[in-house]
């Protein structure tokens, strides 16, 4: 199959091209280094020529809301025309466990519209949700660090690896359309404070951790949203075997 992977070059999207490859389907990177750009449509028709599958794993450069939203409706749309225009028969979307459960929470916001555009795209579709990624953790300390000491909220986490997130999409991409949701997560459940603590035992560096829970970008969100419900598929990888090997 041809199957265009929108932001095939970041975190996510090169791990999802490299394992579509492996498996003999010819992948390729649609992003504004390679001269597709789905905000302003640029490129997308001709990037699109010929795809059976368009997964859409592209994030904002904001996570302001007004930018976020201006960033995932506008590439929907012109996705979404390429896409019939290209006669695409299955649109594959990564978004986030819980994300329409923190209604006040802007980034969020935008990515509910998102999903809800895939909705109503008429193209058959896939949503992958899944749990903040072991790589954001330790950007989530720099951002909430002060002098010495890493301000983090007690919010429950069931983080997962990205490279179980890139075979998830992968998977999706390679299989018929759900025209629903999977959720998928790590296999534990830790607070976000732990998870610093974990890693700063693993990579030592002076700081230590303070309970704050108004601290950083997950600060005041309800605790219990970003860990799944009963539905969530889990995965093996655990933080600290990953912490080991990165």
């Amino acid at each position: 199959m041809r199957i265009v992977v929108v932001g095939g070059t970041g975190l996510i999207g090169s791990q999802v091209v490299a394992l579509l490859r492996d498996n003999g389907h010819e992948a390729v990177a649609a992003t504004p280094s390679t001269g597709v750009d789905a905000v302003t449509g640029q490129g997308l028709a001709q990037a699109l020529k010929g795809a059976d599958v368009v997964v859409d794993v592209s994030n904002s450069p904001s996570f302001e809301t007004e930018a976020a939203l201006d960033f995932f409706t506008r590439s929907a749309q012109n996705l979404f025309e390429a896409e019939k225009e290209a006669g695409v028969r299955h649109h594959v979307t990564l978004s986030i466990v819980g994300v329409d459960q923190v209604p006040d929470y802007g980034y969020y916001q935008a990515k509910v519209a998102q999903e809800d555009a895939v909705r109503d795209s008429g193209v058959p579709y896939s949503i992958v949700r899944a749990t903040q990624f072991f790589e954001f953790i330790a950007p989530v300390m720099d951002m909430s660090t002060q002098g010495a000491e890493v301000h983090l909220p007690s919010l429950r986490l069931r983080p997962i690896a990205s490279a179980d997130v890139a075979a998830a999409v992968a998977d999706a991409a390679q299989g018929e359309p759900s025209n629903g949701v999977r959720g998928i997560a790590g296999p534990e459940v830790h607070r976000l404070d732990r998870l610093g603590e974990i890693t700063l035992a693993a990579k030592p560096d002076g700081r230590s951790v303070v309970v704050d829970e108004a601290a950083g970008p997950f600060g005041g969100m309800p605790d219990g949203v970003l860990i799944g419900d009963d539905t969530v598929h889990t995965v093996s990888t655990r933080y600290e075997d990953w912490l080991k090997q990165n």
